[in-house]
């Protein structure tokens, strides 16, 4: 009787196998290509969302979706507060501003800081500033949500790292001062003894010693805004080579000019990539997959420890080039936050509001240490 049955057990044995294997396959691929953020993070040392006073009526908001994360937040904070529903005005960061300096939003999400046209204009009708709330840390990769800044070289090029101060002295030129918002300051000054104009200056020897430095990045942006203020103290002093390129796939540029001479991938991948002696500064996103360059490690102006970009490091923070996402508000100093924009707040710089953050796959969550200091702002 074993005999009779030994092929067909043989048989099913075999396809068995087949299916387990198949199986076994189709699940190593489902958790390789699961998102990153599935697991990544460890949030338990943020604070979990407690109603303190449970609120209704309207909040309106105008300014950027987030790729869909502000409605998922507003879906969640339903759930605890019922009562409250919200007027969503989200078709990018660039109404943000204008919405609150005429009063028609409550919370304004921006993905990027002001421009000093937003800054002067909020100040002259209200006489103080808005006030920034930073609710997540941009991406490392994922298009459209504020990626932190990459520098990159010729693959060629031996340098592997810089500080932030040496980037100032690429990329910027002798200043006699810089804006903090729209204020003029004189701290900010620095002579022409510390611009970099060679590899030699950075410690290349032998054919890179004497070659001039070519400058590359984006032309003025939201990624722009960030680079002079966290690089050359916000200041508009470039080094006078410096050529800037519109980030390809952007509303900035037609069709037809994007694998053109406008774009920032046909300059990493045509001219960056040829040029040995340049450097450019951009996001991965736009550098991701283009081969001849390569990353450098940063450390901050004031010195420290080299690193390299990377999902975590931007989300620990230990990155320097790392960026914020915000909610703007109008705060008059001095007054209480309206319960109902606390609230909301307290949620989003909880545990559960960063998961939701975290879960959508686009922003990094907040480190425990920013989210203190941000509730804190809320008081």
């Amino acid at each position: 009787m074993n005999t009779i049955a030994n092929p067909v057990s043989q048989h099913l044995s075999r396809l068995c196998r087949r299916l387990c294997r198949s199986a076994f396959a189709s699940l190593a691929l489902a958790l390789a290509t699961a998102p990153a953020h599935a697991a990544e993070f460890d949030l338990s040392g943020l604070p979990a969302y407690r109603v303190e006073h449970p609120v209704s009526g309207l909040v309106r908001f105008h300014g950027n979706a987030y790729g869909g994360l502000i409605p998922k937040w507003q879906e969640a904070f339903q759930r605890h507060h019922p009562g409250v529903a919200f007027q969503n005005t989200l078709p990018s960061s660039d109404t943000a501003f204008p919405a609150l300096v005429t009063g028609v939003t409550d919370l304004a999400p921006n993905g990027s800081e002001p421009a000093l046209v937003e800054w002067l204009s909020f100040y002259e009708v209200f006489g103080y500033h808005a006030t920034d709330i930073i609710v997540g840390t941009g991406t490392y990769d994922t298009p459209g949500r504020s990626p932190g800044m990459v520098i990159v070289v010729h693959k060629d090029n031996p340098i592997t790292r810089l500080t932030v101060d040496q980037l100032d002295g690429i990329f910027g030129a002798e200043r006699n001062g810089s804006l903090v918002g729209f204020k003029w300051t004189l701290e900010n000054a620095r002579g022409p003894e510390k611009n970099i104009r060679t590899w030699g200056q950075l410690g290349l020897t032998g054919e890179w010693a004497d070659k001039p430095i070519n400058t590359y990045g984006h032309a003025p942006t939201g990624a722009a805004r960030f680079f002079q203020l966290h690089v050359l103290k916000n200041s508009d002093k470039w080094n006078p080579n410096f050529q800037g390129f519109v980030e390809t796939g952007s509303k900035m540029i037609s069709e037809t000019d994007q694998a053109q001479l406008g774009g920032v991938q046909h300059m990493l991948r045509n001219i960056l990539a040829n040029d040995k002696y340049g450097i450019a500064w951009t996001i991965m996103p736009q550098a991701k997959g283009i081969s001849g360059i390569k990353t450098l490690a940063l450390a901050p102006r004031e010195g420290g420890a080299y690193v390299e970009p990377s999902r975590v490091t931007l989300q620990n923070r230990s990155y320097p080039l790392t960026r914020n996402i915000y909610l703007y508000l109008n705060r008059k100093p001095g007054t209480p936050l309206d319960l109902r924009l606390r609230e909301f707040l307290r949620f989003v710089l909880s545990r559960e509001g960063q998961e939701i953050l975290m879960q959508d796959g686009g922003f990094l969550p907040l480190t425990p240490n920013l989210v203190e200091e941000q509730r804190a702002r809320l008081e």
